[in-house]
């Protein structure tokens, strides 16, 4: 079980935007070929989404995992609540799904 505090901690930094990905490195400079990857799908939406370099804090990098109950890194986070990882969003690109859930419903 997670402490209070990291657990309050993580929630608003989820929230921080609507489109929030955790993820190995920055944008600009990914750390690992699967946050390059779905950085390069959220570019191609033109979706503006916030990033966390989950490797500048083993805190979050470790308590999101519990928190999540999702393993691995990257995590995308859509008004609050994770979609998943480069597998779920690959999918939801091939399906056409993605901007659907990436934007706000009206």
């Amino acid at each position: 079980m997670l402490p209070k505090s990291l657990e309050d901690r993580l929630k608003k930094l989820i929230n921080q935007d609507n489109v929030m990905l955790f993820m190995k490195g920055s944008p600009n400079s990914p750390k690992c070929g699967f946050s390059k990857q779905i950085v390069a799908l959220l570019n191609e939406t033109n979706v503006k989404f916030g990033t966390f370099d989950i490797l500048e804090d083993e805190e979050v990098r470790q308590g999101l995992k519990e928190f999540s109950q999702w393993p691995t890194y990257p995590q995308l986070y859509v008004r609050g609540e994770l979609v998943g990882g480069l597998d779920i969003v690959k999918e939801l690109q091939a399906t056409g799904e993605l901007m659907n859930t990436l934007q706000p419903s009206s």
